[in-house]
């Protein structure tokens, strides 16, 4: 039996509905049917129940019935934005939010927003109202459906462009149909209730046609009727309800491999059309039952094509027993009419094999039954070129011969006669084997000549087909029915694991594609991975095209080299159509069927991106369901690394954006303060050295020429550290290695550091006898500037800088330490990033870029560098430099000290 219990996944449903506003749709056939209106009533009664009721947004179009409605309701303002000029009125989504009432009004669900809103539509506002707990009352006319957007242009003639997707429609807790009959419709518009007199006239002609409104108004209560039907689904689920509830007749139609399944399908589709409802054609799969031959695989493809062309909804179910699996999907989908066929099977076939007509009857509860019986001239009669293909393999009946002629020999050398019964069981050896490796044929051949073996070379009489004894008539038959189950189980085995391995397959190529693209990120070898695997799997010819900038397709990628030969003015014809309206096409199709290939377009997003050609290398071969699922698949994973790889290009272009507005940024800060300020002093230092040079005494003069040098030196460093970090990021700095003196460099270093260091005391700690380290004696002076000056920049006034240089292990380790703000956790690491600066006590310049170039530096030189927050309050930046194995004893001064100039 089956679990009747409640489905879980519904309960689910059910439960996190209560967590969101509920939402309430008012839908009409076209404008000017009364939503507006309806909902603004509703809104009253609800005001009078002592709910707060507040209008987001309602369009009455001037009509003053409409307008009377809204007296009494508390509306929120809306936004005021400016695009292009001009100001537009939206939705206050935000002041929505705080006010955040029981029930909010928002008319015109279909609509797009200004560009400067939250959303770009109106439905996204609604989401977020939703899943703040307020409930929404909404209006919105069916052209405005998005699955229903091609059917309404062909029947009204015009592209309607603001969609809603269904899937937010169908969320809806409740849809209330607003309509009207036609005539009604047609006289407001001639009263001008629903456009002025002059628009009234030309939507008449065009979209407001009697026929048009009738269409429409069939369409909206159809999705409305859907709507209900899949509410009445999830409430039956939810509560464990077996079905069917007779709310509504849906028709089932049982398909197989079967060419009498042609005739079912057709005779589903007429009772549905008769009841104007919608039709499932279900397939069930099980060990037992399921196509293990290409013919039977073929004709499956072809029965399930035929009903989806006549508009039936394709299910294909996995299980063990096709009547529980078609009562189930009947039970789940409130299915009240089932059509199966009931196959001429002889009455001994069927009592072996068990009735599926028989047990759904028994189990079907309600259910009504349309047994169609098949005509003498249907059974199982299968196309005459399929039946051609399969021939007859002597070399395996000859094989078996000689088995069973070997097995005769051995047992006869043994001289086993006193023991037939391991006699009689060797010769299920040949079946077992031949029905594993050739099938039933063979297998059948086997059984009968091994019984015939046994009964002249070892029944006595020998030599002789007579039989004396009756008991071995007996064991003939039993070893015949033992040999032919067997054979059938093994011939059943071997399809089942064929079938299985075939699926591994499939299963293998797509995990080994997803694992293989996910791990690149050129766009090329992503398709050439992508076709390659396509043409191996499937065994096509296959051929991929993306639009270039101009939105013409062209070839990215075809396997194996040449599949484009196939493609001539008729197949790029079908290709261009696929892209173009974003649907399947082309072989096996009910769209350009006569085309060679079948072309599956690329979706992201909702739009089209590329599309995929398949030409099977068989001409008279199409695409099997199980085939199709799978080639979805592979078109599933290529829409999601074109898309991932089009947001890494995108993200990065948004990167380098955002780093090139960081780098402006800071540039413009330096040069408005960093490089302005020493260069003020400078000028103001020389203008007054050349007007007033005779007031100024030589005190004054050396002091305001110190002052010209010390903004001198400021704009150099500053100039110095730009051009060192553009020198790293481009790859193009380069090193003048040799033996360096650590205490040579300290001694080089102070003295330079003497202006910036405005008389503080700087502590220096060498330990003595320090190896010499291989570097560039000029690039560590930079280092150490930049360390001191970063510490001198983010200490307390009048506080010592201390600099240590020590060995530890095979390192040399510089620390540059001073008393000032600990250096949050968060940021130890990152002070060594391009333009990061931390909160000082003080202003303190400076462009971001001294630690980064140290960084820069030390890792060049194989070392490290980082800052630590050490317990006794100081604040210590350091590095390490790796020492050399050998290291010579003496290196003149002279070499260091010239480099230095």
């Amino acid at each position: 039996m089956r679990d009747r219990r409640a489905n879980p996944d519904a309960l689910l449903e059910s439960i996190n509905a209560g967590n969101r506003g509920k939402l309430t749709v008012f839908l009409g056939a076209a404008a000017g049917v009364g939503k507006t209106y309806a909902m603004l009533e509703a809104a009253q009664e609800l005001l009078q129940d002592g709910i707060d009721v507040v209008i987001g947004w309602v369009e009455t179009h001037g009509r003053k019935e409409t307008e009377k409605l809204t007296e009494g309701i508390p509306a929120i303002p809306p936004n005021r934005l400016t695009y292009r000029g001009k100001i537009f009125q939206e939705m206050n989504i935000d002041a929505l939010l705080a006010r955040k009432p029981a029930v909010a009004l928002v008319d015109e669900l279909a609509h797009t927003n200004i560009p400067g809103s939250r959303h770009t539509r109106r439905y996204q506002d609604i989401e977020e109202l939703l899943a703040a707990g307020i409930h929404v009352y909404t209006t919105v006319n069916i052209q405005h459906v998005e699955s229903l957007n091609d059917y309404v242009a062909k029947i009204t003639g015009i592209v309607v462009k603001e969609t809603v997707p269904d899937g937010f429609l169908l969320k809806a807790n409740q849809i209330q149909i607003i309509d009207i009959p036609p005539e009604q419709l047609l006289q407001r518009l001639k009263e001008g209730k629903v456009y002025i007199p002059s628009q009234a006239r030309e939507a008449m002609s065009k979209f407001f046609r009697q026929g048009n409104i009738s269409a429409l108004r069939e369409m909206a209560l159809r999705f409305t009727a859907q709507k209900v039907e899949r509410q009445l689904e999830t409430y039956m689920q939810a509560n464990a309800i077996n079905g069917p509830w007779p709310a509504g007749e849906r028709v089932l139609v049982c398909v197989g491999p079967s060419p009498f399944s042609a005739q079912l399908i057709r005779t589903a589709c007429r009772i549905a059309n008769g009841l104007q409802t919608d039709w499932i054609a279900v397939n069930v799969e099980t060990p037992k039952r399921f196509p293990s031959s290409e013919r039977e695989r073929d004709s499956l493809s072809k029965n399930l094509r035929l009903a989806e062309e006549l508009g039936a909804e394709i299910v294909t179910v996995y299980g063990q027993d096709v009547a529980e699996e078609v009562l189930d999907i009947a039970r789940k989908r409130n299915i009240t009419q089932i059509v199966i066929g009931k196959p001429l099977y002889p009455r001994f076939q069927e009592w072996m094999r068990g009735s599926v007509v028989d047990k759904i009857i028994r189990h079907s509860d309600g259910i009504s039954i349309h047994v169609i019986p098949g005509q003498p001239q249907q059974r199982e009669r299968w196309p005459k070129e399929a039946a051609q293909e399969q021939k007859i393999d002597f070399m395996a009946y000859l094989a078996v011969f000689s088995m069973v002629a070997l097995l005769t020999w051995i047992a006869s050398w043994v001289n086993p006669m006193e023991d037939l019964a391991s006699v009689v069981t060797s010769f299920l050896l040949p079946v077992l084997f031949s029905a594993v490796r050739w099938g039933p044929g063979p297998a059948i051949f086997a059984a009968c000549a091994g019984v015939l073996a046994f009964d002249f070379f070892f029944v006595p009489p020998v030599m002789s087909f007579t039989v004396t004894d009756i008991r071995y008539l007996v064991t003939f038959l039993i070893f015949l029915l033992v040999a032919l189950l067997t054979s059938a189980m093994a011939g059943r085995l071997k399809a089942q694991a064929e079938n299985a391995r075939q699926k591994e397959n499939q299963t293998a190529a797509l995990y080994a594609l997803s694992r293989e693209i996910s791990a690149i990120s050129d766009l090329a070898a992503i398709l050439d991975s992508l076709t390659r695997k396509l043409a191996e799997t499937f065994g096509a010819q296959v051929v991929l095209f993306l639009p270039n900038a101009s939105g013409k397709l062209e070839l990215q990628s075809e396997s194996p080299v040449g599949a484009l030969a196939f493609l001539d003015d008729n197949e790029r014809a079908v290709l261009l159509w696929g892209f173009e309206h974003m649907q399947i096409a082309g072989r096996g199709t009910d769209t350009l069927g006569g085309a060679k290939a079948l072309y599956y377009p690329i979706l992201s997003g909702g739009s089209g991106v590329g599309v995929i050609g398949l030409r099977l290398e068989r001409p008279d071969r199409y695409f099997q369901p199980d085939q199709r699922r799978l080639l979805e698949a592979f078109v599933g994973l290529a829409a999601i690394a074109i898309n991932r790889i089009q947001l890494e290009e995108t993200a990065k272009e948004a990167r380098v954006l955002a780093e090139s507005e960081r780098l402006h940024t800071v540039l413009f800060n330096s040069l408005s303060h960093d490089l302005r300020t020493p260069l003020a002093s400078i000028i103001g230092a020389v203008s007054g050295l050349l007007e007033q040079e005779s007031l100024f005494s030589p005190d004054d003069k050396k002091a305001l020429l110190q002052t010209i040098q010390q903004g001198a030196n400021r704009m150099n460093r500053l100039v110095n550290n730009l051009l060192d970090m553009a020198k790293l990021e481009s790859g193009i700095f380069q090193k003048n290695v040799q033996w360096c003196d650590m205490e040579d460099l300290i001694g080089v270093v102070i003295p330079r550091m003497a202006e910036p260091f405005q008389g503080r005391t700087v502590k220096t700690d060498i330990s003595p006898g320090l190896p010499l380290v291989r570097a560039d004696f000029g690039l560590l002076q930079q280092v150490l500037v930049n360390l001191t000056d970063n510490a001198m920049k983010y200490s307390y006034k009048d506080t010592p800088i201390e600099i240590t240089v020590g060995r530890q292990m095979d390192t040399i380790e510089v620390s540059v330490c001073n008393e000032g703000p600990a250096i949050p956790e968060q940021d130890v690491e990152r002070i060594f990033d391009k333009f990061y600066r931390l909160s000082s006590p003080g202003q303190v310049s400076g462009t971001g870029l001294g630690l980064a170039i140290c960084k820069g530096i030390v890792e060049a030189h194989g070392g490290k560098i980082w800052a630590k927050n050490r317990a006794d309050g100081k604040v210590c930046v350091s590095f390490c430099l790796p020492l050399e194995e050998k290291v010579p004893v003496d290196v003149p001064k002279g070499a260091m000290e010239a480099d230095d100039e």
